[in-house]
Order: C-alpha cells, then sequence, then structure tokens
C-alpha cells in the first residue's frame, strides 16, 4: 500500500468543549453562533467557551474527524456563518464512548482519592481531616443541587431533575462511604497503637 492509503489513526479527542458541542449537534442540527449561545445555556457553570470563534474552531476539528457533516443542502445555500451541522454515525457512536468515559474518569478519581487517604494511614489525624474536608465538600455540592420539584417542561426540566437526583444519590452514597471511611481509620489507628505497644 501507497503513503497515505491508510488514514493515519488520530490521537482521541480531549477537548470537552468539542465534546459538548457534538452532544448540543446531536441534540439538534445547528449553525455555530447558536451552537454558541445553546451552549453557555445548556453547560453553564460546568463548561466555558473562550470566545464564539472556539465554536468555528471545535466545528472544524469535528468535520476533520468526521463526527460532524454539513446538512444536504446548506452549503451552497447560506453564508459558511449559517450552515448548519449533524452527527454522523460515527459521531454519534465517539460521543456514547466518551459519555462512559467520563463516568470511568469519575471512579478513577475516586480510588485515586481513597489510595492517597491510605497513605494518611500513618497519621490518621491528618486522614480523618481529608475526610472532615470531603464531606463539607459533598454537603455543598448537595445544597447547590437542582431541586427535585422543577418542573420546568421539555428537556430542560427533565436534564435538572436528573442532575439533582443524580446529585442526591451520588452524595447520599458519598456519605455513608465518609462515614465508614472514617471507622476504617479508627481502626487502623488502633492497631498501630496496639502495635506500638507490643515493641515498647
Amino acid at each position: 500500500m501507497g503513503a497515505g492509503s491508510v488514514r493515519e489513526a488520530q490521537a482521541p479527542m480531549q477537548s470537552p468543549v468539542n465534546w459538548g458541542l457534538l452532544g448540543l449537534i446531536i441534540e439538534r442540527p445547528s449553525y455555530a453562533y447558536e451552537l454558541a449561545r445553546r451552549f453557555e445555556r445548556t453547560y453553564e457553570g460546568a463548561l466555558s467557551l473562550s470566545s464564539v470563534s472556539q465554536v468555528y474552531t471545535a466545528l472544524g476539528t469535528l468535520r476533520e474527524r468526521g463526527l460532524v457533516q454539513e446538512v444536504a443542502g446548506t452549503a451552497r445555500t447560506l453564508s459558511s456563518s449559517k450552515r448548519r451541522y449533524e452527527a454522523t454515525p460515527a459521531g454519534l457512536a465517539g460521543h456514547s464512548e466518551w459519555l462512559i468515559a467520563q463516568a470511568n474518569e469519575g471512579r478513577r478519581r475516586q480510588r485515586l482519592l481513597i489510595t492517597q487517604l491510605g497513605a494518611l494511614a500513618r497519621t490518621p489525624e491528618r486522614a480523618l481531616g481529608v475526610l472532615d474536608e470531603y464531606e463539607r465538600a459533598c454537603l455543598a455540592e448537595l445544597a447547590a443541587a437542582p431541586p427535585a420539584s422543577d418542573t420546568t417542561p421539555g428537556t430542560t426540566g427533565m436534564v435538572s431533575r436528573l442532575i439533582g437526583e443524580e446529585t442526591r444519590q451520588s452524595v447520599a452514597a458519598k456519605l455513608r462511604w465518609v462515614h465508614y471511611a472514617r471507622a476504617q481509620v479508627a481502626l487502623s489507628a488502633e492497631a498501630q497503637a496496639r502495635a506500638a505497644q507490643r515493641q515498647a
């Protein structure tokens, strides 16, 4: 095979902004400026754009990767700023894979916290201090969760309710884990104290 006959493997797309824009395109084919407006409303507080021009850059990347394409017929009839984009089958599949990877990333971060907490086991007061801070962060997250009674119609209300419920269930599980972890740190401290007494 000649050079260039096999497309070079691309590095995974890392930009959450690009993936966020792809999600909006999956929801509804859109043009760049509309995407920028929807992006700010949808991802408020979770993701942000540096400027509207970032949308054009992201669309170029998504097109190059074969994740989006112009809606048939818009290229000839509209200026480049009004061309609408839709997701390709590769875009739909890639977006689903990215969403699952985000869930796995959250679990990886939690394992990292636990591993680092284990590193503090020789100083139980520090481990307990970290757990106290973690608990406060969880309670702050819970306080900021959207109310379960959000009655906004359509997708916006549904997303708000899903975020609120996921937050409540997730924080409840984390708080149960904090209680369990405190007990484990206390048991470890007792075992260390007994071992030190035996050696004395």
